[in-house]
């Protein structure tokens, strides 16, 4: 391969949305690939944990306080990672909010922020790290969408919404980076158990749950655990260059039938 299309070896990477769940599994998976990886989130006396856990594995790891709803906040996370570890080579755009509720209930105000923070957030990650990317003519991008964005989920409130416009943003997004060397991915994970949806009412939860069954959006009871989303990060940005994973639809599998 000429080194036209040979990745760097030192692929520093930056995860946002990396306290919990896909965000924190995507940190530790990367990082013991070798990535030196810079994890972002609010909660970060959790952060620190989790990078001191990696450094203490023999990775490299810095955590930042992120906040993907404020644009100085992304841009400083951005220019702190890039201090710490050098250029930044892959970024994985994880950070969301979710909360139940039936849509012509939930407030304006409160849909405003989950699509600010799901859809919007997502632009101000890649417009903090992908124009220098553009310029190095190198460089990944993945964005963790969900199964809701192909088949909308009742009482998500904006989650759906959110998700949809994602993958619409990212589609454009492809097509506008082509031939540039960066690529821009999506990753749609099905049920998985992860940090979100840990504060919602049991009550509610349940509804929820009821309301897939009923409408058939929960053909069988088994999630994924984070890690599965994590190994699948893996693979797209250890993709020789030259090659695109452009989307990965993650799902759980259904128990294995007995034989009669």
């Amino acid at each position: 391969m000429s080194k036209k299309y040979r990745h760097p070896e030192r692929r520093p990477a930056a995860i946002t949305g990396a306290s919990s769940g896909i965000g924190a599994e995507t940190a530790k998976v990367l990082a013991a690939a070798g990535h030196p990886v810079a994890l972002g989130a609010r909660r970060t006396d959790v952060l620190k944990e989790i990078a001191a856990a990696i450094r203490a594995e023999g990775g490299e790891a810095v955590a930042h306080a992120l906040d993907v709803a404020d644009d100085a906040s992304v841009a400083e996370f951005a220019a702190k990672a890039t201090a710490d570890l050098g250029d930044i080579e892959v970024v994985v755009s994880n950070a969301a909010l979710v909360a139940p509720g039936a849509t012509i209930e939930v407030g304006s105000e409160r849909f405003a922020r989950e699509i600010d923070v799901n859809l919007v957030g997502a632009h101000r990650v890649l417009r903090a790290f992908v124009p220098a990317m553009v310029e190095r003519r190198r460089g990944d991008i993945v964005f963790v969408s969900s199964d809701v964005a192909v088949r909308a989920r009742p009482f998500m409130s904006a989650y759906s919404a959110g998700k949809w416009g994602l993958e619409g943003m990212v589609g454009a997004l492809q097509m506008e980076l082509e031939g540039t060397g960066v690529r821009a991915s999506i990753i749609r994970p099905g049920p998985t158990w992860s940090g979100m949806g840990t504060d919602w009412d049991d009550g509610e939860a349940g509804f929820v749950l009821d309301q897939w069954v009923r409408f058939g959006l929960a053909r069988h009871p088994h999630f994924l655990k984070a890690k599965a989303h994590a190994d699948a990060i893996a693979t797209i940005v250890g993709a020789p260059r030259g090659v695109h994973l452009s989307l990965l639809d993650v799902n759980p599998e259904a128990p294995v039938e007995e034989k009669p």
